[in-house]
C-alpha cells in the first residue's frame, strides 16, 4: 500500500510527519535500554471509583461541564453538545486482546451511562487514545462526527468508521449550533503497525463555543506550542492538559509532559482553569500510580497556582465552569474568570522557579 501524500509544511515533509522543534519518539535500541534497565514503581488495582459516579445529565443548560473517565478521556458537556475525547472503554490499550497495557480501574462511567454523544475529539492513533473498538460502539448508538488529525481516517474507516474529519494544524471545523473545532499542534508522534512510524498528525483541540473555550491537549511534551495557541486563539476559559506517563524522564520528556511541564503549560496558555488527564488509568511507565497527582500538588505551588486553577479530577466527578458574572464573584462552581474577548499577545514560556533543574 502505498503512502499517502500529504501538503509539505514545517511539519510534513509530504509523506511523514514531524515536530517542528524536534523529534519526540526514540529508536529500538533507546527502547530496549529501557526496557532493560526500568524499575517500575507499583501499581494497585483500583476496583471501581472512589465515590460512585453520579450520572450525567443529557446537556447542560450554560457553561461546560467536564468529566474525566480515565487516561485521556473526558465528557464534555456544553449547551446544546455533548462530546468524547480520545474515548477508550477497552480492558488493554493494544492491538490484541490477551496482551498490552491493562487498566487498573474501569471507566468511570459506561457506554450505557453516557448521554448521547455528537462529536469525538481524537488526537492521536496510539492505542490508548484512538480504541477502536470503543469508537465502533459510539459509531453504532450516536454515529458522532469525529475530529482528528491528517491521515487518521483511513483506520477508522477500515474498521466500519467512516467520514472523520481529518484536519491539519491550524483548521477548523464548525460542529453546528455554533460551535467550532480547531486542530493545534501538539509535540509527540504516531504509530500504530511496524511501518507507519510519523504517518498520520497528531495534535490537540480547541473547542470554541458561546459558553466558553476549551483546549484539550492530546499527549504531548512540553513546547512552544503552547505560547503558539494563546496567540492564534486566545487564552483557554478551561485546559485539559496530561500529567502523567513520564518516567523515566530521558525517554519520555519529549512526548510527555511531567506536572512541573504541565504547570508551567497552563501558565504559558493563561488558562482560567485547567484539569489534570492521562493518570492512574494505564501502567505505562516508571512512576508510581499515585506520583502525578501528588506531585501536581508540589509544582502548583512552587509555581504560585491556586488550587482553584489546576486541579485533579476525582475519577466520574463532574467539574463545571461558567462565565462570571460582569459584576461580583463567580458562582459557588466558579472556577475561573470570564472569557477573554480575543486573542492576547503570546507570552514567552512560563519560567522554572528557583531551584529547580
Amino acid at each position: 500500500m502505498r503512502a499517502r501524500r500529504f501538503p509539505p509544511s514545517d511539519h510534513c515533509d509530504g509523506r511523514r510527519f514531524f515536530n517542528p522543534d524536534g523529534q519526540a519518539d526514540h529508536g529500538l535500541g533507546d527502547l530496549l535500554r529501557w526496557q532493560l534497565s526500568r524499575r517500575p514503581q507499583p501499581w494497585s488495582r483500583v476496583a471501581a471509583v472512589a465515590a460512585p459516579a453520579p450520572a450525567p445529565a443529557a446537556g447542560v443548560d450554560d457553561g461546560m461541564t467536564v468529566t474525566y473517565l480515565g487516561q485521556a478521556s473526558f465528557l464534555i458537556q456544553c449547551p446544546g453538545l455533548n462530546l468524547l475525547t480520545d474515548p477508550i472503554f477497552s480492558r488493554r490499550a493494544s492491538p490484541l486482546s490477551w496482551l498490552g497495557p491493562e487498566r487498573v480501574r474501569p471507566p468511570a462511567l459506561t457506554l450505557d451511562q453516557l448521554p448521547p454523544i455528537q462529536a469525538v475529539l481524537l488526537s492521536h492513533n496510539h492505542y490508548d487514545h484512538m480504541d477502536l473498538p470503543s469508537l465502533r460502539q459510539l459509531r453504532r448508538r450516536w454515529a458522532p462526527v469525529i475530529v482528528t488529525g491528517l491521515g487518521n481516517g483511513a483506520a477508522l474507516a477500515a474498521r466500519g468508521i467512516p467520514d472523520a474529519i481529518e484536519l491539519d494544524w491550524w483548521q477548523s471545523w464548525a460542529l453546528g449550533g455554533g460551535a467550532t473545532v480547531h486542530f493545534v499542534p501538539a509535540r509527540h508522534w504516531s504509530k500504530r503497525g511496524l511501518f507507519d512510524r510519523r504517518a498520520t498528525l497528531w495534535g490537540g483541540h480547541v473547542l470554541e463555543t458561546a459558553a466558553g473555550r476549551l483546549f484539550f491537549a492530546g499527549d504531548t511534551g512540553y513546547g512552544g506550542h503552547f505560547a503558539a495557541i494563546r496567540q492564534r486563539l486566545g487564552p483557554p476559559d478551561l485546559a485539559l492538559l496530561p500529567i502523567g506517563a513520564y518516567a523515566p524522564r530521558w525517554f519520555m520528556a519529549a512526548q510527555h509532559m511531567d506536572p512541573e511541564d504541565a504547570v508551567r503549560a497552563h501558565l504559558d496558555l493563561g488558562a482560567g482553569l485547567s484539569v489534570a488527564m492521562h493518570f492512574a488509568t494505564f501502567p505505562l511507565t516508571d512512576e508510581g500510580i499515585d506520583e502525578p497527582a501528588r506531585r501536581l500538588e508540589e509544582e502548583r505551588r512552587r509555581f504560585g497556582v491556586a488550587a482553584e486553577g489546576f486541579r485533579v479530577p476525582a475519577f466520574g466527578q463532574p467539574v463545571s465552569w461558567r462565565r462570571a458574572p460582569v459584576s461580583g464573584p463567580p458562582g459557588p462552581e466558579g472556577t475561573a474568570r470570564a472569557a477573554s474577548p480575543g486573542p492576547d499577545a503570546a507570552s514567552p514560556p512560563a519560567p522554572r522557579p528557583a531551584g529547580c533543574g
